[in-house]
């Protein structure tokens, strides 16, 4: 009986390998090819773009075109006979939603913020659908008032387009007819209270620009390795992304908050719209395209807290991942028929700013490292040039890395994470330009009140909880389950080439696939 049993197995086996053979050559040889093609081409742009940011960012800096050498910036000064009437009138706007660990922080800095209080509206836009949350939210706003500050406490009784639906309601409001420019800062972010000072001197004296960004600053950074990968990942962002923008084309995406917009270009863009999950993108896109110049302020920092959980840098990632790619594919015609923007500044925005970054970037790192490049080893017959699957890849992550010096000791555990989150992203990516069910999800992201801890000076204690997520992500699981056999496949048939990595890789995706594995928490 065993040895029957030995037989079917090994005539199972052996009608497994004999099919792998005649499908190998003819159907999955010439596949495997042309997806190497397609991945080489991807990484030579994604190659080019990094190089040419990088080049630029260097130029800046050798030559110094600081933002005040750009653009004209004078202090503003109080006039003797007019008095403060001379300072433009600021609306303060801070939405949020549930925000029980940060609401009172959020208010505090807002209602901090030096300027004239008769040339200033703080509007608290208030979505909570905790009762008790929004009481809390109501009396801070109270208190705030009682102290003399212009605060507005702002409801209403559906959460339609979300942050961008809050947003547009704030503006209809009759007082924010008498203001100039909008402060927007999302509930966990802690302006200095020189923000103004700094920002609205740029509008002022250069009618052109529509908006200033500041640049983000991670309060809770050092809470845990994947704050630690998050930081790198958005270091980049800030530090070569949004200056190349600023410094060439006056074009960068606004990041939604820590930025100060001219109510006009706001307006004559069309306001904020809820089409799609990245709102801050559509309204930067649109102004732009109005012929409007941004200006992005790398050396203002705005206080901020990074998701500290998987599951919430998971809803942020798709959201920030599907958007755009969302958004590229209704605007992309009105971008090239436009006939306000120079040929040169479409480019840029469709190519670079859209393709490059936001899609082909995603799709390119889940395909190539981890899928075609696991597949060759089981299809030998495939080779991929060493310039593309060692020199273009090392070039690109060590570039990616200038942002983040202090991190370089954990660049392998990046690109491990980078990876994994490329599944995620990628399948984001492609929802977002399919239009498919989850292309307006909006789930907002959980916010712990790192800040608020340690506001005392020392650092809230901490614990390490291990948890299984509320659900195994089955692809996460398969990709793994994938990179483990391609292992396995080249200790046992191939060159014992790159086991080592896939099966470090495959474990990544484990420990993705059951989520939250790890993840160091505040204590309750």
């Amino acid at each position: 009986m065993e040895a029957f049993e030995g037989i079917r197995r090994g005539d199972i086996s052996s009608q497994v390998g004999l099919v792998w053979r005649q499908v190998k050559e003819p159907v999955m040889v010439p596949l495997l090819r042309v997806a190497v093609f397609l991945c080489l081409a991807m990484s030579l742009m994604m190659l080019v773009e990094r190089v040419y940011m990088g080049l630029v960012i260097c130029l800046v800096k050798v030559f110094g075109r600081r933002p005040e050498k750009r653009y004209k910036w004078e202090a503003l000064k109080e006039d003797v006979e007019l008095g403060n009437s001379t300072y433009p009138m600021v609306l303060v706007q801070v939405p949020m939603y549930n925000e029980r660990e940060v609401y009172q922080l959020s208010i505090g800095a807002a209602c901090g913020l030096s300027w004239p209080s008769d040339r200033i509206i703080i509007q608290i836009l208030d979505d909570s659908t905790d009762p008790s949350i929004k009481e809390m939210v109501q009396m801070e706003c109270s208190r705030w008032a009682s102290k003399g500050v212009n605060i507005k406490y702002e409801v209403r009784d559906n959460r339609n387009g979300y942050k961008a639906g809050a947003l547009k309601e704030g503006m209809k409001r009759s007082y924010v007819k008498q203001c100039d420019y909008v402060a927007i800062f999302d509930a966990d972010f802690q302006p200095e209270p020189d923000f103004l000072w700094r920002t609205v001197p740029f509008l002022v004296n250069n009618p052109e620009l529509g908006l200033v960004q500041a640049r983000w600053k991670f309060v809770n950074a050092n809470e845990c390795l994947m704050t630690r990968m998050q930081e790198m990942s958005l270091d980049y962002h800030f530090t070569v992304e949004q200056e190349v923008g600023s410094s060439t084309y006056a074009f960068f995406g606004f990041n939604g908050t820590a930025g100060v917009w001219r109510i006009s270009a706001l307006n004559e863009a069309g306001g904020w719209k809820d089409r799609t999950t990245v709102e801050d993108m559509d309204l930067a896109v649109r102004a732009s395209l109005k012929g409007w110049k941004f200006l992005y302020l790398a050396n203002l920092k705005v206080k901020n807290e990074l998701p500290s959980t998987l599951k919430a840098y998971r809803y942020q990632q798709h959201r920030w991942s599907c958007g755009p790619a969302n958004l590229f594919r209704k605007m992309v015609m009105e971008i090239m028929r436009n006939k306000k923007v120079s040929l040169w500044k479409k480019i840029y925005v469709v190519y670079s700013f859209f393709f490059v970054r936001k899609v082909v970037a995603h799709i390119n790192t889940f395909m190539f490292y981890c899928i075609v490049l696991p597949a060759t080893v089981v299809v030998p017959e495939v080779v991929v040039p060493k310039w593309g699957a060692v020199y273009i890849p090392s070039i690109i992550t060590l570039l990616n890395a200038v942002g983040t010096p202090r991190s370089l000791h954990l660049l392998v555990f990046w690109i491990l994470f980078e990876n994994t989150m490329s599944l995620h992203r990628t399948k984001a990516t492609i929802i977002g330009l399919l239009e498919a069910s989850r292309v307006n999800e909006w789930i907002v992201t959980e916010k712990l009140g790192d800040a608020l801890k340690g506001k005392g000076g020392g650092k809230a204690p901490k614990k390490i909880r291990f948890r299984i997520g509320d659900r195994i992500h089955m692809l996460e699981l398969l990709v793994g389950f994938y990179l483990f056999f391609c292992g396995c496949y080249d200790v046992m048939f191939g060159k014992n080439r790159f086991y080592i990595f896939l099966y470090i890789q495959s474990i990544a995706f484990f420990i993705m696939a059951f989520g939250y594995v790890g993840t160091i928490v505040p204590n309750s």
